[in-house]
């Protein structure tokens, strides 16, 4: 049996794999509400693209796709908090605000590169103004690991990818090496 390799798999589901420019390029915010037929439009793009990687692939702690991934530089991401049930939060035009200064650091992966799992510190609580498809601004307050999908998602859209907020000295580690740490995201009540 050939072996493909996550990244290759990510790759033939549609997503933008490390390397591509349009990953380290900020993307383009959207004039609401003039573009909301254009929004609306990117938004299903990645609403789909989801279910696409979601039937291949389970996200036991959530997941989350910006725009760039699927070679689209603008600025909207969607993330699926992993509680069963739970509405998706969707980015649109979104910027942190706030952040607390309590930070933690855990394993994250990206499906830009999925060979490979990175610890990052992030702070445990965000502030976020995001923009209806009204073009009204929203201000929204995550926590925890919801805070860590939606700051990874931001940052996608900044064009950085979390390897540049690792600790220096601190390399990603095969996913097969994460595999056996067999930890989720945890957090001290």
């Amino acid at each position: 049996m050939i072996q493909v390799r996550p990244s290759e798999q990510m790759r033939d589901l549609g997503v933008v794999q490390y390397g591509a420019p349009v990953l380290a390029e900020p993307a383009r915010a959207f004039d609401l509400p003039a573009e909301r037929e254009t929004a609306e439009h990117v938004i299903e793009q990645l609403f789909s693209s989801m279910e696409r990687i979601g039937q291949v692939h389970p996200f036991a702690k959530g997941m989350g796709i910006a725009a760039p991934q699927i070679g689209i530089g603008r600025a909207v991401a969607v993330v699926q908090p992993p509680a069963p049930g739970t509405p998706a939060v969707v980015l649109l035009n979104p910027r942190i605000t706030d952040r607390s200064s309590e930070t933690d650091e855990q394993f994250e992966g990206c499906l830009s590169f999925f060979d490979v799992r990175g610890l990052v510190p992030r702070p445990l609580r965000i502030t976020v103004e995001t923009t209806t498809l009204e073009g009204q601004v929203l201000t929204t307050t995550y926590e925890r690991g919801l805070a860590r999908l939606v700051h990874h998602e931001i940052d996608h859209l900044d064009g950085l990818l979390y390897t540049a907020r690792m600790r220096t000295g601190v390399d990603p580690i095969p996913v097969e090496q994460y595999r056996q740490t067999g930890r989720s995201w945890t957090y001290e009540q």
